[in-house]
């Protein structure tokens, strides 16, 4: 609830500050505040519908090309009809929730019974939003793929380049305009109505209510992320034992019954997955900073202005981005790192500009935020360099990973383990640096705004990310068309530069993550009014040792639900090739359809457990024990989340690298060796490592941050203990959840049930009596 003993209080701070309230920026009203969002998003949006024309300009190949990306889109599109069906289900719940909640207790400073459809309305809408950025640029990323194959087919590395960058820059300026957009649009929205109070309350009862906004947008990011990476990684690991080790056949080969479930897998996970997650992480930064801001008008438009600068510093990005034929590795790195840098200088002095018209009359403090924006977009970039560095085969790390696969499977992920545990170190104090340097400026507040800072130019930063599924798929189609090898070594060549884009964009989601979630944190302990945070208090001290557990806890589930999955596919994928002839030959072609059907519906149960734990968890210990637990929760599995999430996003992606080491530079005598068959075990390993559990993790620490700061006006001023009954309610949930979920689908050991009952459906036949998959033991 909004503390004001004046209703002018917002406007006579800004007087005092500022020297007059009658001028800017005292006097502007909310649309003003709203405004440069508003006017970004929508060009932005404009921005994507430019890029698919662009897109749509290059031809789409021959037949077998068109009808190998089809049907990758056809699998993508179903998976994410059937997770949106189910997530439709808890939308409709949670809204009831909050409506029926925040109507009985509003918790505006007018008590206004229209507080409980606010509160639902946003919620809504910030999953919808973050649901549309998933689906939009996964369509386009299934149509970039077969065009990214006949670039390199007719035009060379240069243009196959810039045609899977621009269908990445799709999902990127997707992601930033619909969430700038929205969130602007929904905190003038909720500016309205209630007009007997003050503008000033208003505003700040906006502020409070765009929480659950947030709130939508981080549990459709945890949902699309969980099941995406399940899915992707299922189909990958099936593929890979079976195909490359079993079968000793070529990644992407049309004979492996996966390989169409590898690829939908990429789009599903890496692109419809990563948009939600960094859609939540770039509302959530926004959120914060306009929560931490204390009821200041500028500090409420700051984060609103930047972002928006930020887009347009995107676009100017995105056309520097170009290299010449038979560039090498570094120099395509250099290409995308040419467009982050131009970025992110034409966002500083953007910066400058904005923080001196809105800090007109107090230019010191104006100043210090400008320089904890400028931490950030450093700390952003230095934390990308890292992650290259352990993850490009160019640099020691990966090619140590690759020596030690001389001596087997066992040392290569030994090193392994051991690359990613150091990789923490250097991100860890770059983190910490700018934690402690936007303190000692601004307060929360600034690191807040060095979380806007560093998501600014997110536009092409996701844009280097999201490319690399497109560049992967673009190979498969090359693979299995049966084109001429070179388009396979250029297709290579952009997949090895998206595996090392992709582990940069997942440090980088990473720590923004931990600034974002450290925000909100500082947000939910000011809503709340905690009493203590002492950590010697045993209430505190439990809450941090529960959070440090949850993160483990929630890897653990996803791990384990990858190799359920994947045992469902290896033992399809062994059963086609032992059950239809001609299969091993080629003159047979395998059911790819059944593989869809298994890796849908496992990732789409298994996604159910992860997600009731991290929602119900920040619930019931606020209600059940108190903010002061909840607080030492939050910060507890920050810490031990950002410690795990780059240990295994930067393993996995080493190891994914030291394979592409041997098959694209011939390292260790190339491929086919023993050394390639070492790797190949560790890639393996590395895949839900860095697909599924690594990148989950910040989604789940903002996911409950967020939680945390949209229940915190119904836990202001309670103390440890107090209505703890209350807490029940989530605790029955939460355990009776858990239990439906394991009697129905984790005590089933093979977990196809389900996707074999339904595979008449599946190839439209009726009445075909279909073999039982899971009776036969492994082939021989």
């Amino acid at each position: 609830m909004s503390n004001f003993t004046n209703g002018g209080l917002l406007r006579d701070s800004c007087a005092f500050l500022a020297g007059d309230k009658n001028s800017f920026p005292c006097d502007m009203n909310m649309i003003s505040v709203a405004s440069l969002g508003l006017a970004a998003g929508g060009v932005s949006l404009l921005f994507v519908f430019y890029l698919m024309k662009s897109l749509q300009s290059h031809p789409r190949g021959n037949d077998l090309m068109n009808k190998i990306s089809d049907q990758i889109k056809s699998g993508a599109k179903s998976f994410l009809k059937t997770e949106y069906y189910y997530l439709s289900y808890f939308i409709a719940g949670v809204f009831a929730a909050l409506l029926i909640l925040y109507s009985l207790d509003p918790p505006s400073a007018g008590g206004s019974r229209t507080d409980g459809i606010r509160y639902a309305s946003c919620f809504v809408f910030g999953a919808t939003l973050s649901a549309a950025s998933g689906w939009y640029g996964m369509m386009v990323a299934t149509d970039a793929n077969v065009r990214t194959t006949q670039a390199a087919k007719e035009k060379g590395l240069s243009v196959a380049l810039r045609v899977a960058f621009t269908g990445g820059a799709v999902m990127g300026f997707t992601v930033v305009g619909l969430g700038l957009f929205g969130l602007s649009l929904t905190f003038f929205l909720m500016t309205l109505g209630n007009t007997s109070m003050p503008l000033e309350i208003r505003m700040a009862d906006a502020a409070d209510t765009i929480a659950a906004f947030g709130f939508g947008a981080s549990s459709i990011a945890l949902f699309a992320r969980v099941a995406g990476g399940i899915y992707t990684k299922a189909a990958d690991v099936g593929a890979d034992l079976v195909g490359k080790i079993e079968e000793n056949i070529p990644e992407d080969d049309p004979r492996n019954p996966a390989v169409i479930a590898d690829n939908v897998g990429d789009n599903v996970g890496d692109v419809a997955g990563m948009g939600a997650d960094l859609f939540e992480s770039y509302v959530g930064s926004i959120i914060a900073a306009m929560t931490l801001a204390n009821h200041d008008i500028a500090k409420v438009t700051l984060p609103l202005w930047i972002s928006g600068a930020g887009i347009f510093a995107s676009m100017a990005g995105y056309f520097i981005v170009k290299v010449k034929d038979g560039a090498t590795q570094k120099q395509l790195l250099n290409a995308l790192l040419k467009g982050v840098i131009v970025a992110s200088v034409l966002i500083i002095g953007l910066s400058a500009l904005i923080c001196h018209f809105l800090f007109l009359g107090r230019s010191q403090e104006g100043w210090y935020i400008f320089a904890c924006i400028i931490i950030g977009l450093v700390a952003g970039i230095l934390i990308g360099q890292i992650t290259e560095y352990f993850t490009s085969y160019e640099f020691w790390p990966v090619q140590s990973i690759t020596a030690a696969g001389i001596t087997g499977p066992a040392t290569v992920i030994i090193q392994g383990l051991g690359v990613g545990m150091i990789s923490t170190v250097l991100p860890v104090l770059v983190i910490v640096a700018t934690i402690l340097g936007c303190d000692a400026l601004a307060s929360q507040y600034g690191i807040a705004m060095a979380a806007v800072g560093m998501l600014s130019t997110l536009g092409v930063t996701l844009a280097t990310d999201a490319y690399g599924p497109v560049a992967d798929n673009a190979g498969g189609i090359a693979e299995m068309a049966e084109l001429d090898p070179a388009v396979r070594e250029i297709t290579d060549a952009l997949d090895a530069l998206g595996n090392t884009t992709a582990a940069t964009g997942k440090g980088f989601a990473i720590g923004s993550a931990v600034l974002t979630s450290l925000s909100l944190l500082a947000a939910f302990a000011e809503s709340s009014q905690v009493s203590s945070t002492d950590i010697r208090a045993p209430i505190v001290l439990s809450g941090i040792l529960i959070g440090a557990m949850l993160p483990f806890l929630f890897a653990a589930l996803s791990m384990l639900s990858v190799q359920k999955a994947a045992g469902a596919i290896i033992i399809e994928v062994r059963r086609q090739f032992a059950e239809i002839p001609g299969l091993r030959e080629g003159t047979a072609e395998p059911d790819s359809d059944l593989c869809v059907a298994i890796s849908t519906q496992s990732s789409v149960e298994e996604m159910i457990l992860p997600g009731i734990l991290a929602i119900l968890s920040p619930i019931t210990i606020g209600f059940l024990i108190g903010p002061s637990c909840l607080t030492g929760m939050l910060g507890g599995s920050i810490a031990s989340g950002m410690m795990l999430a780059l240990m295994m996003s930067n393993a996995g992606g080493a190891w994914d690298n030291a394979k592409k080491y041997i098959e694209i530079e011939g390292a260790a005598g190339g491929k086919g060796t023993e050394t390639h068959k070492a790797c190949v075990v560790g890639d393996t390993v590395g895949d839900p490592f860095k697909d599924t559990s690594g990148p989950s993790l910040n989604i789940l620490i903002k996911l409950m941050s967020m939680i945390s700061l949209t229940i915190a006006t119904l836990l202001e001023g309670k103390e440890d203990w107090e209505e703890w009954y209350y807490g029940l309610i989530p605790l029955f949930v939460m355990v009776a959840g858990a239990y439906i979920v394991y009697h129905f689908f984790w005590k089933n050991i093979a977990d196809i049930a389900a996707p074999i009952a339904d595979i008449a459906d599946i190839k439209n036949i009726e009445g075909e009596a279909e073999p039982e998959v899971g009776v036969e033991g492994p082939a021989e």
